[in-house]
């Protein structure tokens, strides 16, 4: 797919990777609409990319009604959507004794809810272009880690989710394919690192590839790649994929029993930071709560 001219709508596009594939799409002669919860930054993306190229609308994407009305401003200026990246998403860390309900749940809607409701909002408008659409899962859907069990359990069920629904619109003629990057150099990445010396200490544990960290840019630049080739899998860094494909052995009895040994010290040490702080999400995402009375 030639992007110049296409239409390509992107959630959670105040900042990091969403931002970063607005400006490479704008670059290839794209019109992105940006849709997020800062307006304050969405508007300073358009800024920057040229109010010619680029638009936004505040969006709660855990809201459909909210998420239609971005969709229906996007459709009304541009005339139509060829192609959509779902990439909002938060990230809290702690475990199941820590995290609270709360914060599941809310993870939970943005992460999965966030992305049904993009893919039931831009579904007639890439249906009549025959578009494409992405979803962001990273690795973590199919790479489980104690201390994010709420963002990997998410992620594993925005895979699913997206992968049946490939299923469902194919006789459209509509491709779908998922997005899963490793750690990047983003403000959700650097936000735990500074919240958490246990984070910091659990990366550097985990093997190659799990251990790297990717610049925006490389990471934007697949998913841009992914879009013009119609990707059903969009990995980045690429060596990812070596996970993906040995899925199963990571996954398996003896690779749970050494991570298991791993955790035994970091866990405790995870729960009693994540106490100490009061909260399980970056004190940026806290901010963007409604009252900000969220765990």
């Amino acid at each position: 797919m030639d992007l110049t001219g296409k239409r390509v709508f992107i959630t959670g596009a105040s900042r990091g990777i969403g931002a970063e594939v607005a400006r490479q799409c704008v670059a290839k002669g794209a019109k992105v609409f940006l849709a997020g919860l800062e307006p304050e930054e969405l508007a300073a993306r358009c800024r920057e990319l040229g109010l010619a190229s680029a638009s936004y609308q505040e969006t709660d994407v855990t809201n459909l009604d909210a998420v239609k009305a971005a969709v229906a401003k996007a459709v009304d200026l541009y005339g139509g959507i060829d192609v959509v990246l779902a990439n909002a998403g938060i990230a809290p860390f702690g475990t199941v004794a820590t995290i609270g309900k709360p914060t599941f749940d809310l993870t939970m809607a943005v992460n999965v809810g966030g992305v049904w409701n993009t893919l039931n909002a831009t579904l007639p408008y890439v249906a009549a272009s025959k578009g494409h659409v992405l979803t962001v899962c990273s690795v973590a859907s199919f790479a489980p880690l104690g201390g994010l069990h709420a963002y990997t359990a998410s992620k594993a069920a925005a895979e699913s989710l997206t992968q049946a629904f490939a299923m469902e619109v194919a006789h459209l003629g509509v491709t779908v394919g998922t997005v899963h990057p490793s750690w990047i150099d983003t403000d959700m990445v650097r936000d735990a690192e500074t919240d958490l010396p246990s984070f910091r200490k659990i990366r550097k544990l985990l093997p190659w590839p799990l251990h790297s960290t990717t610049t925006v840019e490389e990471c934007a630049k697949a998913i841009v790649r992914g879009m013009e080739k119609r990707s059903d899998r969009v990995f980045s860094p690429e060596s990812a994929s070596v996970v993906y494909w040995s899925r199963a052995m990571m996954q398996s009895t003896t690779t749970m029993k050494l991570f298991k040994r791993m955790s035994r010290d970091i866990i405790p040490q995870l729960e009693r930071e994540t106490r100490g702080l009061g909260r399980s999400l970056s004190a940026r995402q806290v901010q963007q709560l409604p009252e900000n009375d969220l765990p």
